[in-house]
């Protein structure tokens, strides 16, 4: 009994630190995502010339996210508020859901 009890112990602790790794790798590619929304909003502001390779690049990077949000969220006074739900969905994530299983990946692996 002891010996089923070790093992699997050290298979929960042997998951607790690539689960740990893996949640804050996604909480910094989200934390990433974020300032690439920021970005793409402050150039919207503007008039960029579509050609650039960074607006390119930033387009492509939100706007497909942005089309499966839009038409869910209405536009307010002409705002277009996609990019700030998209903003709360990725904060809840990284504040909530990854949180959480960041601290289940601590206690495997202790």
């Amino acid at each position: 009994m002891v010996r089923i009890e070790r093992k699997k112990g050290l298979f929960m602790y042997a998951l607790g630190y690539p689960l740990y790794s893996a949640v804050t790798l996604i909480d910094y590619l989200l934390l990433i995502y974020t300032f690439v929304i920021l970005a793409a909003v402050i150039l919207s502001w503007t008039n960029p010339d579509p050609l650039n390779p960074l607006v390119r690049i930033l387009r492509n990077l939100t706007e497909p996210v942005f089309d499966k949000v839009r038409p869910y969220i209405p536009l307010v006074g002409g705002l277009d508020l996609t990019p700030v739900a998209v903003i709360a969905v990725v904060f809840f994530i990284r504040t909530g859901v990854l949180k959480v299983l960041s601290r289940v990946a601590m206690e495997m692996s202790q």
